[in-house]
């Protein structure tokens, strides 16, 4: 039975191993991470709105409905074009008939000095928990010190739709959130602000609606700097083109995407942006049987790297294995797009809605737009639990009064303890009144110890002193 290898359990990639369920074909999904990623909520996860369980899917599940499938936990290095295997992490080969890379991409800093060490990028559920770690340590921090100069100064950089998300639920947590939950901390001593290298956010967008996002984050308190890209990251702050210096508590860095450094070693050609260069029907070039899908890959149309372009792309590529099994011509991807969505807090979002078959999108705004966003990303949602859990978490964070939300989800937050002193070599030395002396003549509060009978009996069979005398 041909053998179809898939490497990558995320949109795409599940879009072709669902594709091919009923095929005569073996399929064997490679994956580093044991669950899948539902990413455009990832930013949920980040600010305590959502459990990582919410966003995730665990990908032996799939067995369950899908008896063709096999799930293997490990890393591709290498591929054998030759010999048509390729090469896994624990030294295993693993041949195969057809071969679909999906892997998706990373996070890309552009080489911008101390980014990689100071900025803490969202691609990943471990990524995002760490962002939540860091903000709800940053937060008892200040509510020990209840000072203003230890407050919480967020810098977002990027402002696309995933910076305006985060910068909009973070700015949502300050409002509805800080209060009930953190009183000693005033609202202004939490800063969330933006950075974005052009004059404007949400360039995908139309223009109506960018000023609409724009307008309802300086509303809701966030500031915008627009037009200066970013020079340096530094641990306290981030140091613009312009040479603008902001301080930051935390960088939230959500500006761009690169393939993984792997990929150099696959032997693979390479297109705009270092994805991988395939044809219309999504084969890579020069490979045949080979294919690319999702993120990674970049064909004659120059795909988006959003998520209803890589699952199109991997339901067409199922769908070109079947015809190359059965002697068929493949066919050419015909992206189909149903418009883009951001939300940006409590009854607002935008959100651009393809009419089928014609050329026209509507433009939806504020609690409108918010309700598709959440109908069309509780539908892509994989499995019934994790629809029943996320619905049920954003409903309550963004559709409950503010008095009547339920607070942050958090991990764990080491106990905030004030600096002890050190000691002042002018002052005398002093002994700890609670410590027991080597005489025995003090006790662990400080007093004088009273004076113990003895346990051990007298002469006949009296004990010493004066009782009973």
């Amino acid at each position: 039975m041909p053998h179809v290898v898939v490497v990558g359990g995320g949109f795409a990639g599940l879009a072709v191993v669902k594709g091919l369920a009923d095929a005569p074909v073996r399929v064997t999904l490679i994956e580093r991470r044991v669950y899948n990623t539902f990413q455009p909520l990832l930013y949920q996860v980040a600010t305590g709105g959502l459990n990582p369980g919410d966003v995730t899917y665990w990908l032996r599940g799939l067995h369950l409905k899908q008896k063709n499938v096999r799930v293997v936990h490990e890393h591709l290095v290498g591929i054998d074009h030759e010999g048509r295997r390729i090469h896994l992490l624990n030294d295993e080969w693993v041949p195969f008939d057809y071969l679909v890379v999906a892997n998706g991409v990373t996070v890309n800093f552009f080489g911008t000095p101390g980014a990689k060490e100071n900025a803490l990028p969202m691609y990943s559920r471990s990524q995002a928990l760490k962002i939540r770690d860091q903000l709800f340590i940053r937060l008892e921090n200040s509510a020990f010190t209840k000072t203003m100069e230890d407050g919480l100064r967020v810098v977002v950089v990027g402002g696309g739709a995933t910076g305006v998300e985060v910068a909009g639920a973070l700015a949502e947590l300050r409002t509805a959130g800080l209060a009930p939950a953190f009183p000693e901390i005033h609202g202004d001593a939490f800063e969330v602000k933006i950075v974005q290298r052009g004059k404007e956010l949400l360039k995908a967008f139309d223009p109506k609606l960018r000023a609409y996002a724009a307008k309802e984050l300086e509303h809701r308190g966030v500031t915008l700097h627009l037009g200066a890209g970013v020079a340096e990251v530094q641990p306290d702050c981030v140091v613009l083109t312009d040479g603008t210096r902001i301080p930051a508590d935390l960088t939230v860095w959500s500006a761009g995407v690169s393939p993984h450094e792997e990929v150099d070693a696959w032997d693979l050609p390479r297109g705009h942006g270092g994805r991988i260069a395939v044809g219309p029907d999504l084969q890579v070039e020069g490979r045949p049987r080979v294919f690319a899908v999702g993120d990674i890959a970049v064909g004659p149309d120059d795909l988006p790297q959003l998520a209803q372009p890589a699952i199109q792309g991997g339901k067409l590529v199922a769908r070109n294995i079947r015809a190359l099994l059965e002697g068929r011509p493949t066919a050419r991807l015909r992206y189909r797009d149903k418009g883009t969505m951001a939300v940006i807090g409590r009854r607002a979002a935008i959100a651009e809605i393809a009419v089928p078959f014609t050329r026209w999108r509507v433009k939806l705004t504020a609690g409108t737009a918010w309700l598709v966003w959440l109908f069309v990303h509780i539908m892509s949602l994989v499995g019934p639990r994790n629809k029943v859990t996320t619905l049920a978490g954003l409903v309550t964070r963004y559709g409950f009064p503010f008095h009547r939300r339920p607070i942050p989800i958090v991990g764990d937050v080491p106990t905030v303890r004030p600096p002890k002193r050190a000691p002042d070599p002018a002052e005398p030395e002093t002994t700890d009144p609670a410590e027991p002396q080597p005489d025995g003549t003090t006790t662990p509060d400080g007093t004088a110890p009273a004076e113990a009978a003895p346990s051990t009996p007298a002469a006949g069979g009296k004990t010493s002193g004066t009782a009973g005398a």
